[in-house]
């Protein structure tokens, strides 16, 4: 994996590997006693010859609240709407990845999240069938718009 500049919602940076920042926080969550659930998604943004990708790891703390992990990268590569929707996945599955068995550990449960819609009338949806099953096919929980906040609602606030 690419070494990636991870920070938090307020633009504090992560010092070192974002695993091993994930590792305290969840000792943490634990300690105190948060049952956690996280989401990973990620959501891009065309900007004229540049696209902009924002990854997110949300956590959900049951009952009180959650909190984020971000990671943009701009990219000069010319991509279809399929191209960019399975990207994204790819991004999302590849931190999952990572992080994976950390989760395992503290009995966290995880979704990735995808920003493409089930709708048939919208061009994302191409990719559905494919973003499904790469993603499921990894073995994690899938999500698809109108459920999928952590790429439609969080990480579209990154990039937007």
């Amino acid at each position: 994996m690419q070494t990636q500049q991870w920070r938090r919602l307020d633009g504090r940076r992560i010092q070192g590997p974002i695993a091993g920042e994930i590792g305290m926080i969840l000792q943490a969550e634990t300690a105190a006693g948060h049952t956690l659930k996280v989401c990973i998604g990620t959501d891009s943004q065309v900007k004229g010859r540049i696209t902009e990708f924002a990854t997110v790891i949300v956590f959900i703390r049951k009952g009180k609240g959650g909190f984020m992990f971000i990671c943009s990268e701009l990219t000069d590569r010319r991509m279809s709407i399929k191209q960019r929707m399975l990207t994204e996945v790819g991004k999302s599955i590849e931190v999952a990845y990572e992080l994976c068995p950390l989760f395992n550990r503290f009995g966290v449960d995880l979704e990735i999240h995808a920003d493409i819609n089930t709708n048939p009338s919208f061009k994302s949806n191409d990719a559905l069938r494919d973003a499904m099953g790469y993603i499921t096919g990894m073995g994690f929980a899938f999500r698809a718009k109108p459920h999928a906040f952590a790429s439609s609602s969080c990480a579209n606030k990154v990039v937007q």
